[in-house]
């Protein structure tokens, strides 16, 4: 007896959830988890401003690039949602007409939480390098640690893993190091404490 075939998801199946999640399809897959917790969607929003400034805006550095955060990128049959991508403006000269984008990054940022680390390592990374995105940060702002990848001939490249504490200088924003320790504001140990009541 033949086995039925797998239905694989579309794009309509894509549209129907329910927008408090985010959806992607992954190897012909609907995979939906929860929106980013406060932690996850701050590590997001620091590391924008702090790559923003001087690689999107030359303030500090040397600009030329485009940030976005949770674009939905159609790489081949997948639909993927980094937590943040970046392009360098010479490939990516004008603004996207649709509410997707088929042009890949030249980097993306994952960052990693329960509900998405079995992906963000597994065929994500895999798609990312099908699809010759050269960069791909992993980071986990629970353990307070940064992996930084490069793609080199299809395969990803540990170039280092940065702890808090440490210093971020990581291609391809190596020009404008960082302290890691400012994705972080609440476990910040100079943060003024709140008076007690």
């Amino acid at each position: 007896m033949a086995e039925a075939a797998v239905r694989q998801a579309t794009y309509a199946d894509l549209e129907a959830v329910p927008e408090h999640l985010v959806a992607e399809i992954i190897d012909g897959v609907l995979e939906t988890h929860p929106r980013p917790r406060p932690r996850h969607a701050m590590a997001a929003s620091d590391l924008s401003s702090v790559l923003g400034t001087p690689f999107r805006y030359g303030r500090g550095g040397p600009g030329g690039w485009i940030f976005m955060i949770e674009p939905e990128l159609h790489l081949g049959p997948d639909v993927v949602v980094p937590d943040l991508a970046g392009w360098r403006r010479a490939r990516m000269p004008t603004e996207p007409e649709d509410a997707f984008i088929t042009t890949p990054p030249d980097w993306v940022c994952e960052i990693l939480s329960p509900s998405t680390t079995r992906l963000d390592r597994g065929p994500k990374r895999r798609i990312y390098a099908e699809a010759l995105i050269g960069h791909l940060w992993l980071l986990d702002p629970a353990a307070g640690v940064l992996e930084g990848f490069a793609l080199a001939d299809g395969r990803w490249v540990l170039l280092a893993t940065i702890q808090r504490g440490e210093t971020v200088a990581l291609p391809p924003f190596d020009a404008v190091p960082f302290p890691l320790d400012d994705l972080f504001p609440f476990d910040d140990p100079a943060a003024p404490a709140l008076p007690e009541t």
